[in-house]
């Protein structure tokens, strides 16, 4: 689950982290009042969407060379004027893609005077079981194109859970960002607070971007995308009341009330699938045909006659979906309960679209008897081969 930068900061310092003062806003007037609680003369407005990229974004409604999602203002009068342009605007930048989403929070920080940017970020590293940082000089900037320009600017280690963070992890950091004095101990410090607030809340990932020193001599966190475990927030009541619902695809939040695994894709073929590996497969294999997946939806091994009849309603809402492929592997997953979910939700919501079916595993003959005697126009397919080639078919015939 992500959160928006001002929930992200709240986060911060609930662990000490050193953040600039701000205030949300949902409305120009809220955005006025906030600015009115800040010190000045300096603020920043900022887009709150759930994505990066938000200061070289552009809003589809405004002209081209309009300002992007992360402006200054040097006034009140110019904090109301940014707000007006940008609340309910649809921004557009290289992680939210050519739809682009529709701002409407946003943040108002007090403005600070940047001397150096840095990158600082923790993450999961599965390799090791480990929380693992990633460090460079080169912040604001994208660290993609950072590692793959300048990838000797970047260092990445990981932290033993036994020890948690230790001084040489400190040590280690300032040197890589060439400080020294007191602003490697304010560097020291804020990693051990990331590490404490990453652990503390089960994030996934923790990107500071940049991580600034002031004209003042201070380290802070100007910017904080965070992203948490999903599997953890039954343990986080706190951070599920920071869900934005109107940043995700309503099929997305539609799947989860299920406990369904879906994720939205560009393509014409909807795939209702059972495990991970599976569904890999299945996309590997459409795009193999000439066809693109529209969606990865996976009901998992135990999925429940009702968790299959929403799974296949959530791909025919989709109009992008011109065929469907159910691709069932049973173990836990019994194929009569698939055929008799598929069947159900067929007939509650209609079949516009061709619809492939191929079942292999527990319980198959009884499942295939049901999709046999269901009166529907159903396309068998006795392997996975076969059905790509079929659902391709008929998706090109139609």
């Amino acid at each position: 689950m992500n959160i928006h930068e001002y929930q992200g900061k709240a986060v911060l310092k609930e662990y000490g982290a050193p953040v600039s003062a701000g205030f949300p806003a949902l409305s120009v007037a809220e955005a006025v009042e906030a600015a009115k609680k800040l010190p000045g003369p300096l603020y920043v407005v900022k887009s709150q969407i759930h994505a990066g990229g938000r200061g070289k974004g552009k809003f589809k409604e405004l002209p081209a060379d309009a300002k992007g999602g992360v402006r200054l203002a040097k006034s009140i009068e110019e904090v109301e004027a940014h707000a007006k342009e940008m609340l309910g605007n649809t921004l557009v930048t290289l992680q939210t893609g050519p739809a682009g989403k529709q701002v409407n929070r946003l943040y108002i920080e007090d403005g600070s005077d940047i001397a150096k940017e840095f990158y600082l970020s923790a993450l999961v590293d599965r390799e090791t079981s480990r929380v693992a940082f990633v460090v460079s000089t080169e912040g604001g900037m994208d660290i993609e194109k950072v590692a793959h320009d300048t990838p000797e600017k970047i260092l990445t280690f990981s932290v033993d859970p036994a020890t948690g963070i230790m001084p040489h992890h400190g040590r280690t950091v300032a040197k890589a960002l060439g400080l020294s004095g007191d602003q490697a101990k304010q560097a020291a410090s804020v990693l051990g607070q990331i590490y404490a607030a990453f652990v503390g809340k089960d994030m996934a990932m923790l990107e500071i971007n940049p991580l600034i020193v002031t004209t003042q001599g201070q380290v802070k966190c100007l910017d904080a995308k965070v992203s948490f475990d999903s599997n953890s927030l039954y343990r986080h009541p706190e951070l599920m009341a920071l869900r934005d619902e109107t940043e995700e695809d309503a099929k997305e939040i539609e799947a989860s009330k299920y406990d369904l695994a879906y994720i939205a894709l560009d393509g014409t073929i909807g795939c209702m699938v059972n495990g991970a590996g599976l569904a890999m497969a299945t996309l590997d294999i459409i795009q193999l045909y000439g066809e693109s997946p529209a969606n990865f939806l996976d009901v998992g091994g135990g999925a429940s006659e009702e968790k299959v009849t929403a799974a296949f309603k959530i791909i025919t809402a989709d109009p992008k979906v011109k065929g469907i492929l159910v691709n069932i592997f049973g173990g836990i997953m019994k194929c009569d309960v698939i055929a008799r979910g598929v069947i159900a939700a067929v007939k509650a919501v209609g079949l516009e679209v061709p619809l492939v079916v191929r079942l292999e595993g527990t319980n198959v003959e009884e499942g295939k008897e049901i999709i046999r005697t269901s009166g529907l126009n159903v396309i068998p397919a006795d392997d996975l081969d076969d059905a790509a080639q079929k659902i391709v078919a008929a998706i090109k015939k139609a």
